[in-house]
């Protein structure tokens, strides 16, 4: 095996970790994963469509417009035609997924804290830059190969 395979098998099983520790915390709350990044997407970006939605979820539409049947169904998200193109949909928070966004943020934060403690905050500096510049790679790469995939900008 190679350093580089090695590195990846890394990333992978620290990945899987923090994946499988967020399902954990979020089914606290009544949230999975996806309905919980959703719900963080849409806070930051009030008004976003749900084909945004799903460039920033890295998932296909139908997986979307699944989620997003659920957070509507349970009040937290809300649909609203946009101003200048009524073919086109906006998304928002109601107040209950507003309130429910900013509580959960703040515990998986300090939940965060918590599980990243054992790090000192020069190696925190150090792998954020390391990660940082592999994303950003990995995310050229992607785009390159699969143009489709581009975050385009919609009418916000």
């Amino acid at each position: 095996m190679t350093n580089k395979v090695h590195l990846y098998d890394l990333v992978k099983e620290s990945f899987l970790l923090l994946d499988f520790g967020d399902r954990y915390f979020f089914e606290q709350y009544g949230l999975t994963v996806s309905r919980y990044y959703a719900l963080r997407h849409i806070a930051s970006t009030p008004g976003m469509s749900p084909t945004r939605l799903s460039q920033c979820m890295f998932c296909d539409k139908s997986n979307i417009t699944r989620l997003l049947q659920g957070l509507e169904h349970d009040g937290y998200v809300e649909r609203q035609s946009h101003a200048r193109d009524r073919r086109v949909q906006c998304l928002y928070l109601t107040p209950a997924g507003a309130s429910l966004e900013a509580c959960v943020t703040e515990k998986h934060r300090h939940y965060i804290e918590e599980r990243l403690a054992a790090l000192e905050d020069d190696a925190v500096e150090q792998m954020t830059d390391l990660l940082c510049g592999l994303n950003y790679t990995l995310a050229e790469a992607l785009h390159r190969s699969q143009p489709a995939l581009r975050l385009s900008e919609d009418l916000n």
